[in-house]
């Protein structure tokens, strides 16, 4: 250190601190960044590599942003998952005393960002933090942008698996752990290969009791009883987590986090990361856009804040018929009152982000087009207050009853604020005339010199006889007259010489010293002014955070509504019965995203009926590419739909509440984990069967396809068998599958029924009619659809020749096994003919039929005459079969 010069010794003692970050470090009016930190944003920020000297004559890098444009930087380093340290001057370099004070005055993380350049409108921001010991963990999460605040405490055997749901449902841009969940292999590689947020471990001297002290001194309470955690020690630790890492990095006022919300995962259908992901409920699979997913459909909002609510209640259906049945009501409403609906999203249409406005107020950084664009939300809320007077509905009279007109605030700006202000609060121009009196003293002056100088050149002019003599002024040298140097001859005698050029003179005046002395000191008087009003009415608006922000909450879930009643308009859609009945009874119902993706084509609509007793598992055969997929989904979506609130895309809808839903939809290889495919099956098949209740909805799709045959077909037999058993689990259930043998279980098992998809021959041609029938289907039509697909007509004519042998075959195969049945049922042929004779015999008889044993004395053959086979049922069969098929494949090798 003694080596550096004063200011690299600040600089490292500073960066000490802060090692993690990126140091920018304020030096006049730009931020510097030195050693890796410099190499890091010339190479991320184009930025040219410099060098400075650090003393004793050696060079350090060193790269630089300028300060009014150092937020695009920033955004650009957030973005590419980096944090940044803003070190500012804090004391005024005319008054310091030798080298000027610096602190680092905000962290930027990830999971801290306001600025609006980089978050996006619809979606939240989030930072969460988990915490755990061996009962379980406690999970909260903040939008710093919004004030959103929320914990939850998860236990019970599965408390990891809800632990990976809720990182799926938010996607966090920063994860705060602790050592022990660290410690679990299964969350880390989810937040790590899934979601990918910066982590940041909790420091292991953090406690309970420094979390509760936290909280309580944060929300000004005696205890956590009004927020629901006082008796969940883990939430109360990951919520503390979170603001205890706030206070930390972002070094200011959190004002607008004014309360804490305790939420359980029991209140909401529980949703995991496959089911989101196979449903495709806010972005797609393929791509990650929204386009093409349900909330891509449904999403008619017209503000930032109603997208955002809209997206959390597709992400959390509600469990509660009451309230399920309010919202509901309220989309009805509005979509019967066409009109009122129209006005309302008009008015909507005025309003800005002003949740995330309030977060950059309650931070400082918000400036006058701010305060601006808050006071023309503000200024639409006494006219929706008296449209919503005109509904009826519970739930939109009581928004109407927590809506707060805020017309105080709204006039505070209104005759403060100027309507155009510049973007920046420092140069002045932003306050009103006759909002201060001594400001409005300020600008007189200025006014009036500024008046005087215009009348100046002119009397001047004409005294001295210059036609050419102007009267200027520049930053450097203040208020001047210019000659050029022609007429110099003709300048008064009371002109003072204050600056030569090239072509011509200035000169000063003792009057326009005078009156530039009053100019410029009202002008800086007046900047100075401006700006400490202008923090003094942002400081007040900041005082009205709870009132405004209870108003913005009213207004996202409103417009949340009207985008319900808008899509249910729009396409078609009817109003569900929602209840307890534990059916589901869909009439003509319809794919909400697919409809909408098809041009030129008619959704073909489908009914759907099931129950949890005599039709809670429906097996659907049919051809690949004939619609079961899409079927099965829009089953979950309609149920979905019905559960966020929403009208859905069907003639009728009773829907039964579904405490989740599961999908095993399609499957791949996950290379990241080194899966396989049949073992990602698997996985989520196991999921299933572990967690489904009879309250569940399930659906299956081609289970036991990424194994052979015989053990695919003997996996998705039992588990059918499984979930199809009441005592075991019972769910409302949907199956697809190739398997047609898996249709004889109609008739073995109770509550199963058959469906397949309609198919039209003609000719050689087949026709995928899309429409669900009752009954098994006898084909599966691949070469058909590998024809469609635009395989060469050669390979298409093999295929057929292929198939035809081996369907030929198949029968012959058949026949041979059931002579071989036959031969087993005669008791004795003959007690002189030996075992060898009557082997020779059954050849000459059947002179196409292969010997499987080449002798009487074989293994497999003494434990197939040992069989009970009226004992075993058909999966044990089929196992059975399985095994000494293999064995005797063995014995003939």
């Amino acid at each position: 250190m003694a080596k550096l010069t004063p200011m690299m010794q600040q600089y490292v003692s500073i960066k000490k601190e802060y090692e993690d970050a990126i140091l920018f470090f304020r030096l006049g009016d730009f931020y510097e960044m030195f050693n890796d930190d410099a190499k890091i944003a010339a190479r991320e920020l184009e930025l040219t590599l410099t060098a400075r000297n650090k003393g004793k004559g050696d060079k350090i890098p060193m790269a630089g942003v300028p300060c009014h444009s150092a937020e695009s930087y920033i955004s650009k380093l957030i973005e590419k998952g980096y944090r940044v340290a803003i070190c500012e001057q804090v004391e005024d370099p005319s008054e310091a005393s030798g080298l000027v004070k610096r602190e680092v005055v905000r962290v930027i993380t990830p999971g801290t960002v306001v600025n609006n350049n980089i978050l996006e409108d619809k979606n939240n921001n989030y930072l969460s933090a988990i915490v755990s010991n061996q009962e379980g963990y406690g999970f909260a999460l903040v939008d710093v942008s919004t004030g959103e605040f929320a914990v939850t405490q998860l236990d019970g055997k599965e408390a990891v698996n809800k632990v990976i749901d809720e990182l799926s449902r938010i996607s966090p841009a920063e994860v705060l752990l602790d050592q022990q969940v660290k410690k679990s292999a299964k969350i880390m590689d989810f937040i790590k290969l899934q979601i990918n947020p910066i982590i940041t471990d909790i420091k292991e001297s953090f406690s309970h009791d420094r979390a509760y002290e936290l909280l309580t001194d944060h929300f000004e309470t005696i205890n956590l009883e009004g927020f629901g955690c006082e008796d969940l020690p883990l939430a109360i630790m990951a919520a503390g987590a979170v603001l205890d890492f706030l206070i930390e990095t972002q070094k200011r006022s959190l004002r607008h986090i004014n309360q804490l919300s305790t939420y359980s995962t029991i209140d909401y259908m529980v949703l995991d990361a496959n089911t989101r992901r196979n449903l495709e409920l806010v972005k797609t699979m393929r791509d990650k856009r929204k386009k093409g997913s349900l909330l891509w459909v449904i999403d008619k909002t017209v503000t930032a804040m109603g997208g955002r609510r809209l997206r959390r209640w597709v992400e959390q259906p509600l469990l509660d018929v009451e309230e399920i049945t309010l919202r509901l009501d309220s989309v009805e409403e509005i979509s019967e009152n066409i009109l009122l609906k129209e006005e309302l999203r008009e008015l909507l249409n005025q309003v800005y982000d002003i949740e995330r406005l309030m977060g950059k107020v309650i931070y400082g950084s918000a400036n006058a087009r701010d305060l601006i664009a808050l006071k023309n939300s503000l200024a639409i809320l006494p006219e929706v207050k008296e449209l919503l007077s005109q509904f009826d509905s519970e739930k939109i009279k009581a928004l109407r009853e927590r809506l707060d007109k805020l017309e105080d605030i709204n006039d505070l700006i209104e005759r403060s604020i100027k309507e155009e202000p510049p973007t920046t609060i420092t140069e002045g121009d932003i306050i009103k005339e006759g909002y201060d009196e001594e400001l409005d003293q300020y600008l007189d002056a200025m006014t009036n010199g500024k008046n005087w100088i215009i009348q100046l050149q002119q009397q001047e002019r004409k005294r001295t006889g210059i036609s050419s003599l102007k009267v200027g002024h520049n930053k450097v040298h203040g208020y001047y007259i210019e000659v050029t140097k022609a007429n110099l001859d003709s300048v008064p005698e009371d002109y003072v010489r204050k600056q030569t050029l090239s072509n011509s003179e200035r000169y000063i005046t003792p009057e326009l010293k005078e009156k530039e002395a009053v100019i410029l000191g009202a002008e800086e008087n007046s900047i100075d002014l401006e700006y400490k009003l202008f923090v003094e009415i942002r400081d007040q608006v900041a005082k009205q955070t709870d009132r405004i922000q209870r108003s913005a909450n009213v207004l996202a879930q409103l417009d949340a509504l009207v985008s319900l009643a808008e899509v249910a308009l729009n396409n078609n859609y009817t109003k569900p019965i929602v209840n307890q009945n534990e059916a589901i009874n869909i009439k003509s119902g319809r794919h909400p995203v697919v409809e909408e993706m098809m041009d030129d084509e008619v959704f073909v609509p489908n009914d759907t009926y099931l129950d949890q007793k005599d039709e809670r598992f429906s097996i659907i055969t049919g051809p690949n590419m004939s619609g079961k997929s899409t079927y099965m989904r829009q089953v979950a979506l309609i149920t979905l739909l019905a559960q966020i609130g929403s009208f859905v895309p069907a003639k009728q809808a009773e829907i039964g509440i579904v405490d989740r839903i599961f999908t095993r939809v399609g499957a791949s290889d996950d290379l990241t984990t080194g899966q396989s495919t049949f073992m990602v099956e698997m996985n989520e098949v196991a999921n299933i069967l572990n967690n489904a209740t009879s309250q569940s909805l399930i659906i299956l799709d081609e289970v036991g396809r990424g194994t052979s045959t015989y053990d695919g077909l003997s996996i998705a037999w039992a588990v059918i068998e499984y979930i199809s058993d009441s005592e075991k689990i019972g769910a409302k259930s949907l199956f697809a599958t190739h398997y047609h043998e898996l249709t004889e279980l109609e008739d073995r098992l109770e509550g199963i029924k058959n469906y397949n998809v309609a198919v039209q021959e003609e000719g050689e041609d087949v026709v995928f009619l899309r429409k669900i029938i009752p009954g098994g289907a006898d084909q599966s039509y691949g070469i058909e659809v590998a024809k469609r697909a635009g395989i060469p007509d050669l390979v298409i004519d093999r295929s057929k020749e292929i198939l035809a042998q081996l369907e030929e075959q198949e029968e012959h195969t058949i026949e041979i096994t059931t002579q071989k049945l036959k031969r087993d049922k005669v008791i004795e042929k003959s007690e002189e003919t030996s075992p060898q004779e009557k082997e020779d015999d059954e050849v000459k008889e059947n002179p196409s039929q292969l010997l499987l044993f080449s002798n009487g004395d074989s293994e497999v053959l003494t434990k197939l005459s040992k069989l009970d086979i009226m004992s075993l049922t058909p999966l044990d069969a089929m196992n059975v079969l399985h095994k000494l098929h293999q064995e005797a494949k063995e014995e003939m090798n």
